[in-house]
């Protein structure tokens, strides 16, 4: 599995998700709120939303099984 590069490309989308919402996360912790939180919330939205359709295609394109 780790040689099928949609997978490498789904691992990537889904750590990227993490890193938003960590990030965004570290963001509330210090104080930084307002319009950058929105945005970075809306960006993790965005991302999730990416590797959520990612993750449907790989099971579309694997059979599902």
């Amino acid at each position: 599995m780790l040689n099928d590069p949609l997978f490498i490309l789904v691992a990537l989308a889904v750590a990227g998700v993490a890193g938003i919402l960590l990030f965004g996360i570290g963001g509330f912790a210090v104080g930084a709120g307002g319009k950058r939180a929105n945005k970075i919330m809306r960006l993790r939205i965005i991302a999730q939303f990416v590797a959520v359709l990612l993750i449907l295609l790989f099971v579309f394109i694997r059979g599902g099984n």
